[in-house]
């Protein structure tokens, strides 16, 4: 079996390691690293959890310690981009714990702090810096930090940059890096899921590297359990507070859709007598910091966050993620139950399901290519929960008493005589409930308007299978990057 002293680190990241209590790398830390220490580029897919933040930060620090030198005043010889806060502080935090031996600085820049440590930190110049790419680019702007010495660039989380926007941001930063290429600058980009415009950035980004891919795309967590609960949405506070309560339930994270969702849940279990705080985009950097100790020492044991969490919280022990709203997109999903079974522990997901959350249970469900297994806890259960597609739920009614439709709840409950769609045709979106937007009427034949002269407009097809405003705002997320990708990116697929 790989351990650490195989891949060629130097004598002291490895004393590092062993105090820290590393002796065996993770997959992606035994391919990554040898690669990365070769001077490739580098393209990992991976989820959270998997050892990602080692396997480009110790070869990095190998390779700064080895290489010697001094950074540049108000620069940085290694960049690492990031998209939230948490993340960014729990890198570096990671970094300076490998490279504790070797007297390499490190430094963090984010926003909502003051800019003046930051800047101070900066004119010193940075072994190592760990930045969210909007505060870096204000950095710039203001002349306080310059790029032109970066060594190795780290995009992290890609995809989640993807969705927080900051991709122009990328861009305009890596215009004032160095060029990458051979003798150039290093560039490893790591993602969890790979939507087509993230296979762009990495071709603009990487050249001719090594493809590192230890979880398939959207791909939950072999060690969780997962679980759905059908609920009435007025039901959710009290069946929350019970499973808080639940016998082996420790560290839990309970996700919700909204900042003020987030409030109201920790309001409502403080009401119940359950210690919980709350972390958000409106949280200032000291309330988050103080409520990610609270959680991690055991005084405040339930964290309920919004997805700016999803990827920034490493915290070993969590024994629940509570889904008390689904996300809105289906990734998601899988990034926030990777916050519980991690290092080897198992752990439990709970999805708390109204019925409006229906469709985007399914959405998971799809996404992941599995049911997930389901409690009915309704006080009404005159509504049926049967899914319509491919997946079907072992509960479900026989597949003839179904509409075929596919994606959001299309056809949900309806058989032929209810206006289902046929087996094997997609299932129109529904306006209300009621009558298909763009469709004609029962007896009336389909005709195309016309404009004047006579030429017919032509009409955008409806969307197959959801919301066509959600699907044209989140298309790009369910793509397969390799369909439009550079051919580096398809090797030996």
């Amino acid at each position: 079996m790989t351990d650490f002293t195989t891949l060629g680190l130097a004598a002291p990241l490895l004393r590092a390691l062993e105090e820290a209590g590393y002796t065996t790398p993770t997959p992606i830390q035994a391919q990554a690293i040898p690669t990365v220490l070769e001077g490739r580029d580098l393209l990992g897919i991976a989820q959270t959890g998997t050892g990602k933040t080692a396997a480009f930060s110790l070869p990095i620090l190998h390779r700064l310690n080895a290489k010697g030198g001094r950074p540049p005043r108000g620069g940085c010889r290694a960049l690492v981009l990031s998209p939230t806060r948490e993340l960014c502080a729990q890198i570096a935090e990671n970094v300076r714990t490998y490279g504790g031996h070797l007297g390499l600085s490190v430094a963090v820049v984010f926003g909502g702090v003051p800019h003046g440590p930051q800047r101070r930190a900066l004119a010193q110049g940075v072994d190592i810096l760990v930045a969210t790419p909007g505060r870096l680019q204000d950095h710039l702007d203001q002349g306080t930090a310059r790029l032109d010495r970066v060594e190795v660039l780290v995009l992290d989380e890609a995809d989640q940059m993807l969705d927080k926007g900051f991709l122009p941001a990328i861009r305009r930063l890596v215009r004032v890096l160095p060029a990458g290429g051979p003798g150039g600058r290093q560039t490893l980009f790591f993602s969890a899921t790979m939507p087509s415009e993230i296979g762009r950035l990495a071709g603009e980004l990487l050249h001719d590297p090594a493809r590192v891919e230890v979880a398939p795309v959207a791909t939950t967590a072999e060690r969780v359990a997962q679980r759905a609960i059908h609920l009435e949405q007025a039901g959710k506070r009290r069946i929350l507070a019970e499973l808080l309560r639940g016998e082996g339930v420790g560290r839990t994270l309970v996700f919700s859709r909204t900042k003020h969702g987030a409030d109201r849940v920790v309001k409502q279990l403080d009401q119940d007598g359950l210690s919980a705080n709350a972390i958000h985009g409106n949280k200032s950097q000291g309330q988050r910091e103080r409520a990610l100790a609270a959680f991690k020492d055991g005084s405040a044991p339930i964290l309920v966050a919004t997805d700016i969490a999803a990827r920034g919280i490493d915290v070993d022990g969590v024994t629940h993620v509570v889904q008390y709203d689904l996300p809105e997109v289906p990734e998601t999903y899988v990034h926030r139950i990777g916050r519980t079974a991690r290092a080897g522990a198992s752990g439990e997901a709970v999805a708390l399901v109204s019925a409006e959350d229906l469709d985007k249970l399914w959405a998971v469900e799809k996404l992941i290519r599995q049911a997930i297994p389901a409690e009915d806890r309704r006080e009404d259960k005159t509504r049926s929960l049967a899914k319509p597609g491919l997946l079907q739920r072992p509960a479900a009614a026989p597949r003839g008493g179904q509409g075929h439709g596919q994606g959001h709840g299309q056809g949900r409950g309806r058989g032929p005589q209810g206006g289902g769609p046929r087996q094997g045709q997609h299932a129109p979106r529904q306006a209300g409930g009621g009558e298909t937007r763009g469709q004609p009427r029962h007896g009336q034949p389909a005709q195309a308007s016309a404009k004047p002269g006579g030429e017919a407009t032509r009409r955008r097809p409806a969307a197959a299978g959801g919301d066509g405003t959600r699907r044209e705002r989140d298309a790009f997320r369910s793509g397969d990057f390799r369909d439009n990708a550079p051919a580096f990116l398809t090797r030996g697929r």
